[in-house]
């Protein structure tokens, strides 16, 4: 099978105080590819004075892992059902809720996929068995808790 890496380095700076909370959360994530993107903390949990601007945090993550990986799974899709994709755009949501225990959890992610397709258009019965079989062979998707919901915006990608 295959293996994957992800390398999250933080470290104090001069002046934070770790013991009271009051630190920065950015850090800098190093995939095993080689890029390296800058990370924080969600502003939405840590305020604006902890978490780094420009930098993409663990929410984020999940919830572009799941909208890419249903993109890519869905072409690979359509193209084996015969269909011609010339675009592709998702602009996907993720909610986070609490738990019945009081936690947090990114509960719900909606994908919204624009799909322009070149030739014969699907049917809507058709575009909803590939976002289903999509779904069905996507890693993430098999790999999360969190509700996945596909509301495809028909007739607007160009």
């Amino acid at each position: 099978m295959a293996t994957y890496r992800a390398t999250a380095d933080w470290s104090l700076r001069d002046g934070e105080d770790f013991a009271k909370g009051r630190y920065s959360r950015g850090h800098s994530v190093l995939f095993g590819s080689g890029f390296q993107a800058p990370g924080t903390a969600s502003h939405q949990v840590v305020g604006n004075r902890w978490a780094v601007e420009g930098a993409v945090d663990p929410e984020e993550m999940l919830v572009g892992a799941i909208v890419t990986c249903h993109m890519l799974s869905f072409l690979h899709v359509a193209r084996e059902a015969g269909f011609l994709v010339d675009r592709y755009r998702d602009a996907a949501v993720g909610e986070m809720t609490k738990r019945e225990d009081g936690e947090m959890w990114v509960s719900k992610v909606t994908l919204h996929p624009e799909i322009a397709y070149a030739g014969r258009q699907p049917t809507p019965a058709e575009r909803d068995h590939m976002h289903h079989a999509a779904h069905q062979v996507c890693f993430i998707a098999n790999s999360v808790k969190t509700e996945i919901v596909v509301e495809e915006v028909v007739g607007a990608a160009t």
